[in-house]
């Protein structure tokens, strides 16, 4: 088992100028790099984009399913990474509601436990193929009021790695906690990202919403 390092990414301008950050979280065997190239696609030209990097590429050794302590110390070691990384941007003055977490499978599984531990008001969660993590959800992890949050969760059906059942209870959790939730469940579809879900991620930077 293993704790990870701090390694973080930056793109763009200074923050001090953009004043809104975007936050991407990589999956398993990927990298900070990887996920960052993923902005291309997205409208966050004046945004400032951080990207932490997960030791070994994984950050954390067995399936978001396995009962949490599995997943020990490594879990709470990527969620002590996110959490320094958003509170170094609230400490320059950054709001809440102009902080975006964006993820692709292990990556939105973390984003999405670490948001609703700490639900506030975020700009948006971006959580591709993933849901909250644990054999069983325990719901006294989970804290705050996301307030309206807009929320893309995506899955394929079936995914090998995130079932749709979870993806469906993060969906319910999340909208108890106030977040305003979009899922998409995409039949047939294999372990990527469609141009379709980018499209609607695409809304929720540009018109703090999706319209389907």
């Amino acid at each position: 088992m293993y704790t990870h390092q701090k390694k973080v990414i930056t793109q763009g301008q200074p923050l001090t100028e953009t004043r809104k950050a975007l936050v991407m979280v990589h999956g398993r065997g990927a990298t900070a790099e990887s996920i960052l190239s993923l902005a291309n696609n997205l409208p966050v030209a004046d945004f400032t984009l951080f990207a932490p990097q997960a030791t070994n590429h994984s950050w954390y050794p067995y399936s978001f399913m396995a009962p949490a302590a599995h997943n020990q110390p490594a879990l709470d070691s990527a969620l002590a990474v996110l959490d320094e990384v958003i509170k170094k941007i609230q400490e320059q003055g950054i709001r809440s509601e102009q902080i975006y977490l964006l993820g692709f499978s292990q990556g939105a599984c973390l984003a999405s436990e670490y948001a609703t531990r700490h639900a506030q008001p975020y700009g948006g969660l971006l959580l591709f193929t993933g849901g909250l993590i644990g054999q069983q959800l325990d719901n006294t992890n989970y804290q705050g009021n996301f307030n309206n949050t807009p929320v893309l969760i995506t899955t394929g059906d079936p995914d090998p790695h995130v079932p749709v059942s979870r993806v469906n209870e993060t969906e319910r959790i999340m909208e108890e906690m106030g977040a305003a939730v979009t899922k998409k469940i995409y039949k047939g579809r294999p372990h990527t990202i469609l141009p379709q879900e980018i499209n609607l991620a695409r809304q929720i930077f540009t018109k703090g919403t999706i319209f389907e």
